[in-house]
């Protein structure tokens, strides 16, 4: 397990940018073609929905 300090701020920031990013993501994930980059958009989204939930739980 990685351990990251952050400060307030920096939290808020990446906490902005992965909601942003992963509310672009959706729309890749909507508009892509091939069954398999579907796939990998997919774990992918899954993998940093799960980050996010982390920092919006950390203290």
């Amino acid at each position: 397990m990685i351990q990251l300090e952050l400060s307030d701020s920096e939290k808020h920031h990446l906490i902005e940018a992965l909601e942003s990013y992963l509310s672009d993501l959706r729309y890749e994930i909507a508009d892509t073609d091939s069954l398999d980059f579907r796939e990998k958009l997919k774990e992918k989204k899954a993998a940093l929905e799960k980050v996010l939930a982390a920092l919006k739980t950390s203290a």
